[in-house]
Formats: C-alpha cells, structure tokens, sequence
C-alpha cells in the first residue's frame, strides 16, 4: 500500500506540473504571437503592395492571434479584413516607399459589392501615378472584374480565363429533410410569395416567383459589371455576352488576348522582370515586397483628422443576426446595439456609420437593433453603409437611418418574415425508435413541440404572430423611409433587390462604400477634420482565442475533408437547427 501511495502521489504531481508547464507554454506562445503581430514593418523604397485576395475577407478582421494558424496537413484559408485592404490602399498613395501595387488575383470568394469597393480604392489610388499591375495564371470573373482597373493586365500564356456569365444557384433540402424523417413546419406571411428562404424546406425546385425575382437582381448584377469591364477594356457590352454566350473558359488563352480581355500574355520570369524595370532594379535584385496583411503594420504617416477630437464611430454589424454563435463574424444584437448606444452617448462621436453586411435573422433581434438605431438618429447623423448583404433582417437594422448608401451590386431587400418548427418525430420514431409521451396542466403547455405536428390552433396562432411582425417591419420602413405601408408591402413581400434596383423603387438613396458614408456623415455632422472609432469593441484576444480555437479547428478539418462541398454540410446543419421568427433572406445561393 505504501508503494501505491507513493506511485500515486509521484503521478499526481507529474500531471499537476506538466498542466502548469503547458499553461505557461500556452501563454507563452499567445503572447509571442500577439506581439507579433502587434510589430511593425519596416518597408524598403520601389516596395510592391502585393494584394491577393484567395482567402476570406470580412469587413473587420477579429483579433485572434490564432485565427490563421496554419495545421500541418489541414488547409486554412487566410482571413483579411476589407478595413485593411482599403485603408492599405489609401495609405500607399501617399506612401512614398510604394512603387506600386501588384493584383495576384485567381479566385475571389466575396460578393460582388465588395469587389466593387475595393476596385473604386484602386482607382483612385491610381490618381496619385503609381501602377497596377496585374498577373494571373488562371482568373475568376470577379477577380477578373477587380483586376480590369489595372494599367497592365497579364495572363500566363497557357492560363485560363473565366467568363461565362453569372449563374446564381439555390441549395434545397427537401428531398434530404424527407429521407432523414424531418419535416420543417413553415408559417409566412400571407402575401410575401417572394420570401424563398423557405423554399429549401418546401420544394426541391425555385417557384416561379423566387426564379423572377433572382433573374432581375442577377441581369442587374451582370449588366453593371459588364458596363464596368467595357469601360476599362474598351469592348463593347454586346460583344462581352457574345464572348461569353461562347464560354470563354475553355478557350485558348490567346484567344482572350486577341478580344483585348489582356494586355499581354507572359510567364512568371518575364513578370519579374517587367518589376524589376518598373521599380528601377537590376536584373538580378530581389523586388521587395509586402502584402496587405503586412503593410496593416506600417506605421501611417497621417491619419484622415490627425489629432482632431470629433469622431465617426463605424458601428459594424457583420453576418447573421442572433444566429446562436458569439463569433466575431456572427451579428450578436446586443453587442451590436451595445455598439450604437455607446456611440450615441459618446460626446466625441458626432457622427455614426452602420456598416452592413447582412442576410438577415432573428425578428427579435432586428428589432433591438433597429431601436437603437432610431434613438441613435434622433441624436446625430446616422448613416448606413451596405456591403454585399443587407437584406431582410439586414434591411430592417438599416432602415432608419438618416441615409442609406448601398453598391449597385449589393443584395438587399427581401422584407418579409417567416417562421419555422422542425417536426422530427418522424426521424427520432420511424428511423431511430425513440419515442415521447408527455404530461400537460393546460391543452398547449408542450408548444412549440419539435416531437410532433402543429395543430390548426397552434399554426393560426403562429400565422398571426408572422402577419403581426411582416406589418411591424413594413411599418418601420414606411416610416424610415417616408413611404406609405401600402407601397412598402407592393416592393416588399420577401422581394429580393439589387442596390441597382433598390435605388429605384426608394429603398436606397445613393450609390457608395464606406468610405463614401463616412464622407457623407461629416458633412452631415459639419465636421472635416475626424477620427474613426470602431465598434463593437472587439473581444479581449485570449477570451477570443479560447472560444473560437475549437470551433476553427473543427470546420478546417471538415473544409479540408468536404473541399468544396463545406459550404454544403454548413448549410444543411443550419437549416436542420432552424427554429423561430425569422426576417432573413434566402441567402443560401452561389453567384459566382
């Protein structure tokens, strides 16, 4: 006994000094990480910004030290937030140790609206008579579209080029639901025929309404990209979708050459040294480099107010709203409207930008949102800003503000509700055998039940809760944006617009970015000499780092396993869950 005793007590202790040997060891390494990114780079004169955007990119980038941590063997997709590109972009015009910018662009995997505000950054940075270079050995047509502002634009001469079109393509999990037993019990709103967020649960096919509306927003979307890439290439619009009726990926790269799609055709060496001339090298120099994540270190010379007092407080509600996840990019309504409360109060602050970037969510958490946007308005400017998604859930935390700016290709619209409640009596009885028997005090204290089907009581009540909460947001949009409810419900009803289009029946005012809202906000706060404040404030880095490091490390090895296909398993899990009032759009679609 005396020999187990010691055995015991010796393991206890190896195990209680290799846990605080690891603890130190993690903190350790938080803190060397943490410091190292909080260095700052030096860069050398005739430097190349190198831009390339194959990763995520977010409208503000979380402060994890280890969110782009690199497993061995596990893929890990980059994250850069667009905050750094256009602030990169803006500094290295006045930056005198940037020679120029450098787009290595294949595949691009944000919306449309985000391509479009970066693409308006490079233009103007080409004001101040640096160069744009561009080089790929295969490209998208987004990142084609970005990379058009460039003033040489280069193809690998056995690259390829897509251009075919934009194809929009919804995700329906019917068949699927019906294999598995589950049946997604929906209510919506009477009139919304065009609230398809419902629809992967009901059909395996779009309804005519939800393939109408997706023709108009994805011609709308086409049409301004084609009238961007004719301006920049001088091709005619009509011969773009003639070349792209004729699918111009599996053609030769020459062949996109000789339509004047490229300046030139090269290799890689040949690139190398088109920089080399341009930054004035010799033949053998090393081209210093420095990529955008990295060049969000260097020090700015001047910041846009310098030491100016006021500020702009850009309040950033990114993602989907109240969806269960605390995550950076997941919109949490009390954080948010945390956010917007703490701006409001903020004497300093005389102006506000709501940056959205939304599909919508949770009705309850619209409306928290959207009240304090309406507090917030009647005691300074407030100005929202739309980046690829401001629909549904996203339009109503957008629609009282002051004024609305939104990218013509920006998604938004879709002001609608609909709610739902899985049945999965018939997974959990027929498919697996587990079955429920419940004792009760009144005749519905069970509702919602997700072990049986609703009764016709249980579904008129929740048809009315649905109609009262559709009435509640088109009221709110009537009044934010000085229309009759009437008119609101006739370009409402769960309709999905483009920022194009939105402009046109009144549910956008101007055409811009953020950068074009925060102009718009001083001027309207009569200020010029600012500072910006961002909000919410971020998470502390080791809190953020124990919460997310699990869950990042789970959806890598799945994204590493599913390719492609992850977006898939993320989507069906998320359905699968779906449970309440919601005001979002039907977002689950690829245009690419």
């Amino acid at each position: 006994m005396k020999i187990f005793w010691k055995a015991f007590l010796a393991s206890l202790l190896a195990i209680v000094v290799a846990s605080v040997l690891l603890l130190f060891l993690l903190i350790g390494m938080i803190s060397a990480i943490t410091s190292f990114k909080d260095q700052s780079v030096s860069i050398k004169s005739q430097t190349l910004l190198v831009i390339k955007l194959d990763g995520r990119i977010v409208e503000r980038k979380s402060n994890n030290p280890f969110e782009d941590l690199e497993i061995p063997g596990i893929k890990m997709s980059n994250t850069v937030g667009l905050n750094q590109i256009l602030s990169g972009i803006e500094k290295a015009k006045t930056d005198e140790h940037i020679r120029g910018i450098y787009l290595e662009l294949s595949e691009i995997t944000a919306g449309f609206a985000t391509i479009e505000e970066i693409r308006n950054a490079l233009k103007d940075f080409k004001r101040s008579g640096k160069f744009i270079y561009s080089y790929s050995d295969m490209i998208s047509q987004k990142a084609y579209y970005l990379a058009t502002v460039s003033d040489s634009l280069i193809l690998n001469p056995m690259g390829m080029f897509d251009f075919r079109g934009l194809n929009a393509e919804h995700t329906f999990f019917k068949k699927a639901f019906d294999k598995f037993g589950i049946e997604m019990q929906v209510v919506r709103g009477k009139n919304n025929k065009f609230k398809s967020a419902v629809e992967p649960y009901l059909f395996d096919k779009m309804s005519d309404a939800n393939r109408e509306q997706t023709s108009i927003y994805l011609k709308s979307i086409w049409n301004h990209v084609l009238k961007g890439i004719s301006e920049q290439r001088k091709i005619a619009v009509d011969s773009l979708n003639i070349y792209a009726d004729g699918v111009m990926t599996f053609q030769k790269a020459d062949k996109a050459l000789k339509n004047r799609f490229f300046d030139n055709l090269k290799y890689k060496d040949q690139v190398l040294s088109d920089f080399r001339k341009l930054a004035h090298l010799g033949e053998n120099d090393e081209i210093p480099i420095v990529s955008i994540g990295e060049y969000d270190k260097v020090p700015k010379t001047y910041e846009t107010g310098g030491l100016a007092k006021d500020r702009i407080a850009v309040v950033y509600a990114f993602g989907e709203i109240d969806s269960g996840s605390d995550g950076p990019y997941e919109i949490d309504s009390k954080e948010v409207s945390k956010g917007i409360r703490e701006a409001r109060t903020d004497t300093a602050v005389k102006a506000i930008v709501l940056r959205v970037n939304s599909p919508g969510g949770s009705a309850y958490g619209s409306e928290v949102i959207w009240r304090e946007v309406m507090l917030a308005q009647k005691a300074k400017p407030v100005i929202v800003s739309m980046g690829d998604y401001a629909a549904s859930g996203g339009y109503y935390i957008a629609c009282g503000a002051d004024a609305i700016l939104a990218s013509q290709t920006t998604i938004t619209g879709s002001i609608g509700v609909f709610g739902t409640i899985p049945n999965l009596s018939g997974l959990l009885s027929d498919k697996i055998g587990i079955t429920f028997d419940n004792v009760s005090t009144n005749e519905h204290s069970d509702m919602p039940s997700m072990t049986r089907k609703m009764t016709p009581f249980e579904r008129n009540l929740m048809q009315s809760y649905v109609e009262s909460t559709y009435d509640t947001f088109i009221t709110h949009v009537a009044t934010g944006r000085n229309k009759t409810s009437g008119y609101v419900d006739s370009i409402g009803q769960g309709r999905v617009w483009s920022g194009e289009n939105a402009r046109l029946n009144g549910l956008v005012d101007e055409f811009g970015g953020l950068n074009d809202a925060l102009k718009l906000a001083a001027s309207k706060a009569h200020i010029k000499q600012y500072r910006i404040k961002e909000l919410p404030k971020q998470k502390d880095t080791f809190e953020e780092l124990m919460k997310s490091f699990s869950t990042k490390l789970q959806n890598s090895v799945l994204q590493s396993k599913l390719g492609d296909s992850f977006h898939l398993w993320e989507q069906f899990s998320r359905e699968a869950h779906a449970n309440g009032i919601y005001t979002r759009m039907p977002y689950n679609l690829e245009i690419n």
